[in-house]
């Protein structure tokens, strides 16, 4: 076994040899050959060389910029190793493992070299250390079994073959229960153990020595507990090793092994269905580790589910969620210390942007009773991790103040503080001033703000001084800063610190506290006053509930004039914006009148049938259809002349009725066989003189693909009362979407109401009342409240994995809840945006101060109390104005009209431009009167031109 030693270094002077034969060789037969480019290969080589070099100087550039750049060590590395120098690569491997975890590829590579490069033995130690290193990062049987490997080779030092067993033990308990992977250790320390029981087994026809006998049973003793102990786990192919020890052992399988071994079995055969799952899934297979990951949670082994996520880890490492969870099992279930400090030190150099990792990790330390010197170079570490929002400096902040503010002994107060928790207050208030000048200078400086605008770290520093160091002056000086921050205008901020008073203070600051609020809050002044009028009722005298009174009064009055004077503001810029709607619609009235008026003059064409006011608001078929106009083409479909019904949305009527469709007729058909293609479309045929608004409802957004609307929506609506009617309304392709339900009385019309936002299909179904926009111009459609609501909060930056119940939970803690709404596209998806309605005022200005900044699911919430913005009467359509007329100018059709070829079979030369945005079909067309021509809805036709019109044109060239 000694002479094993120095296998490696024989090895490696035999490989030396062969190369420089083999370099001989090459040399020898290029010179035979007559090689001519030589030389350019010499140069080839020199100029990538140069490259190289230039390349690894810019990359060390790059790293002493950001020294947190990944990708950068990774390509420094991987180019350096190409050169072949092993101080800079080596250098440049030290500095990437103190930052970050090192790969499995990257640490074999690493190992693999270092282990070539070591020819004396007292180098073995540096390798071990790094291995040590290694097996730390990440769980890898790859790397344990190259460490194990390693250490054979040292096997004739001193204790070297009580090293190799160490190692191979601490391998078992790192990855021997690795389902698919961790066999190979196992065979590997028995392999070992066989090839030492061939040394101690004497020569064929020999009697043993008592000492021998007892060393060589000794040895068969290990590999039957490799067997057992390997049995009793549940890995991959687990069969074939129990085979093979029953072929192995001379006394055969025990009764005890056969049955751990049949319920490792059966384990196995409960976890192979997700073993299959990763394997067959590609990277980074999250999800399936995910459920793997709660599949033994449910079985609950402590050891098992540590490898698993282990192994999750190891393909997911800058997933913060993934560690976290890890680390919260660890904190909760295992609580090793060497365990649950390490995985969290892991976390923090895998995912460092991450404050919650870094926090934790902080709360890790302090629990498992780590010193303070090093809880401190933890958060200084954390201070340097570079986070992504302000807010998050503001959270590491606080979690390292309140462990200062926990090691300071406050039970006997600060004047009979000893001189140990006197430094330690001194440090904590030193630490409390640091905070402040960081927010102020470095997040300010980064960010733009100072990500604690509540001043939440001063509110703290406050209370520990009233409550814990009865220095109530040092709180009141801290609390006018806050106030001086712009923090005076709120309501919240002045309760909070009238409540700091109220504890801590005298009667005197309380009233000077609250006179101040009066006089500064704008927000909820109305609150104020009344906290002041109660403050006084209970301990003011009648001299000062006059006082207050009469500054109470004062104030609201003045609130009242500045809301008067605001609210008749928007109300003066409400009838601008209706008086311009209104000339925007007369003026386009006036340029419909003046078309209609050119239309109807023109010789040799008869006039239309305007009948569009007296069609039936419910959009029947038209009894008479329009005539085909001279130089429109052959459709080859025949399309009824009935308006379309208008859809009611949440924004409002898109269109009551749209122009009649023009339909043509072919040639040979007679009047009254026009109309039968119509009726193969599904229309309603009832009645119009038994359709009812008042006793129907609109629904809209529903799926295009719904499979007999009329039939579902029936359904639907019957629980609120007896249908009379659905009227689904279609087109050429099939259901539009919407339809009309008409209930046989009014009462049902509210019920129906309620289902509005139901889901049908995975979409909200919208249900309004159905009214006509042209008899009801002023009727709101949109049901929800566009004013200030003092008692509801508005959500923004939600997840849109969150529920209603989730939202529930959060809020649940500050009031009594009325109503919860999740606001979704039309679709039905969330846009992460809701509103959460309250009892009263005073609990969603809770909600407010306690919510705004919260973390759910890694999305910082934005909450403020719901003003809506106002909605613009200019953005709505205007219904008075066919549907034409809402067309954009940017839809503007060729000379041909809508839905025509726009080729044209006049020559170029006949064509002439009348326009920049219209061309005349036969010809130059006569100009707009009236400006007619500027309605894209409404194109003027061309005055058809005779032969000798063209005659006379051609000849003018």
């Amino acid at each position: 076994m000694a002479a094993t030693g120095n296998a490696e270094e024989t090895q490696l002077q035999e490989m030396e040899e062969e190369a420089g034969m083999e370099r001989e060789r090459d040399s020898d037969e290029e010179e035979g050959m007559g090689i001519e480019n030589s030389d350019d290969e010499e140069d080839d080589s020199s100029e990538d060389d140069k490259d190289n070099e230039a390349e690894i100087q810019r990359l060390e550039e790059q790293l002493s910029i950001n020294a947190f750049d990944y990708n950068c060590h990774v390509d420094l590395i991987k180019l350096l190793r190409q050169e072949g120098e092993l101080p800079p690569l080596r250098k440049a491997r030290q500095k990437m493992s103190e930052l970050f975890p090192l790969t499995e590829e990257i640490w074999l590579d690493w190992l693999k070299d270092e282990i070539r490069l070591t020819e004396e033995e007292p180098n073995r130690e540096k390798v071990y250390e790094l291995f040590e290193t290694a097996v730390k990062d990440y769980i890898c049987p790859e790397i344990w079994l190259e460490y194990a490997q390693y250490s054979i080779g040292g096997m004739g030092l001193p204790g070297g073959m009580e090293k190799v067993r160490s190692i191979f033990e601490r391998a078992l308990t790192a990855v021997g229960l690795h389902m698919t992977k961790g066999a190979t250790v196992w065979e590997a320390y028995r392999e070992f153990e066989n090839a030492i029981l061939a040394t101690v087994q004497p020569p064929p026809g020999s009697v043993p020595t008592r000492e021998q006998q007892e060393l060589l049973n000794t040895q068969l003793e290990r590999i039957h507990t490799l067997f057992r102990r390997q049995l009793a786990i549940p890995l991959m192919d687990m069969e074939g090793t129990y085979a093979e020890y029953e072929e192995w052992s001379d006394q055969g399988v025990s009764e005890t092994v056969s049955q751990k071994y049949k319920r490792a079995l059966q384990q196995m055969e409960k976890s192979k269905p997700y073993e299959e799952t990763l394997m067959a899934a590609e990277p980074p297979k999250l999800a399936e580790y995910q459920t793997y990951i709660d599949y033994e949670q449910r079985e609950g082994d402590p050891a098992r589910i540590q490898i698993i996520f282990e192994r999750a880890l190891a393909d997911n490492c800058l997933v913060p969620d993934m560690w976290a969870k890890y680390t919260k099992y660890l904190d909760r279930q295992l609580k090793i210390k060497d365990l649950v400090l390490s995985s969290h030190d892991r976390a923090v150099r895998n995912c460092p942007w991450t404050m919650g990792l870094w926090k934790n990790y902080l709360l890790a330390l302090e629990r498992h009773g780590a010193n303070h010197h090093t809880i401190s170079d933890i958060f200084e570490k954390a201070l340097n991790a570079g986070f992504i929002q302000a807010a998050d400096y503001v959270n590491i902040w606080e979690a390292y103040l309140d462990y200062l503010r926990r090691r300071v002994n406050f039970s006997k107060g600060e004047s009979t503080l000893t001189l140990e928790s006197s430094r330690e207050l001194e440090e904590l208030r030193a630490a409390f001033t640091r905070s402040l000048d960081y927010m102020k200078q470095d997040v300010e400086e980064r960010f733009s703000e100072s990500g604690d605008p509540s001043c939440t770290i001063m509110q703290v520093w406050a209370k520990i001084e009233a409550l814990h160091c009865k220095n109530i002056q040092k709180a009141r000086e801290l609390w006018d800063s806050i106030m001086t921050k712009g923090n005076a205008k709120f309501a919240n901020m002045w309760l909070e610190y009238y409540n700091l008073e109220r504890s801590y203070g005298d009667a005197l600051h309380c009233r000077k506290a609250l006179h101040r609020a009066v006089q500064c809050t704008t927000d909820y002044p109305e609150h104020v006053c009344e906290v002041l009028l109660t403050f006084e009722r209970v301990e003011g005298s009648l001299e000062d509930w006059d006082a207050a009174v009469q500054k109470t009064e004062t104030r609201l009055n003045r609130v009242n004039e500045q809301r008067a004077k605001v609210a008749e503001k928007e109300a003066h810029l409400v009838r601008q914006e209706e008086e311009k709607t209104e000339q925007r619609r007369r003026a386009k009235a006036d340029k419909k009148n003046q078309k209609k008026g050119q239309k109807g003059s023109r010789p040799g064409e008869k006039r239309k049938a305007e009948d569009e006011d007296n069609d039936d608001e419910w959009g029947e078929e038209s009894e008479q259809p329009p005539k085909r106009h001279r130089g429109e083409g052959n459709q080859g479909s025949f399309r009824g002349g009935g308006a379309e019904e208008f859809m009611e949305t949440e924004s409002g009527l898109f269109g009551r009725r749209a122009p009649p469709c023009r339909r043509q007729e072919p040639p040979g058909a007679k009047r009254g066989q026009q109309m039968a293609p119509a009726t193969v479309r599904k229309t309603q045929e009832d009645n119009p003189e038994q359709r009812k608004d008042d006793c129907s409802v609109f629904i809209s957004n529903l799926a295009f693909s719904m499979e007999d609307p009329e039939k579902r929506l029936k359904e639907l609506f019957e629980p609120c009362g007896p249908v009379q009617s659905v009227r689904p309304v279609y087109a050429a392709k099939g259901f539009r979407g919407y339809c009309y339900v008409q209930f046989e009385g009014k009462v049902s019309v509210p019920e129906a109401l309620k289902m509005d936002r139901r889901e049908v299909d995975g979409r909200p179904m919208f249900v309004s009342p159905c009214v006509d926009k042209n008899k009801n111009p002023d009727f709101k459609v949109f049901k929800y409240n566009t004013n200030l609501e003092k008692h509801k909060i508005f959500i923004s930056g939600l997840p849109f994995s969150c529920t209603k119940e989730q939202l529930e939970e959060l809020c649940k803690d500050q009031g009594t809840i009325k109503d919860i709404r999740l606001v979704t596209n039309r679709s039905g998806k969330p846009k992460g945006l809701a509103y959460v309605e309250f009892e009263d005022e005073a609990q969603a200005s809770q909600a407010v101060l306690k919510l705004d900044g919260t973390v759910l699911q890694e999305h910082t919430l934005s909450v403020a109390i719901s003003n809506p913005p106002r909605r613009n009467a200019a953005d709505k359509p205007d219904f008075s104005r066919p549907m034409g007329a809402m067309m954009p100018r940017a839809m503007v059709y060729g000379s041909r009209g809508k839905g025509r070829t726009q080729l044209s079979l006049i020559p170029r030369s006949l064509h002439r431009q009348t326009g920049s945005e219209s061309k005349a079909e036969n010809g130059t067309a006569p100009k707009p009167t009236g400006g007619a021509s500027e309605d894209a809805g409404f194109d003027a036709h061309a005055k058809p031109m005779s032969n000798s019109d063209f005659a006379k044109m051609l000849l003018k060239k």
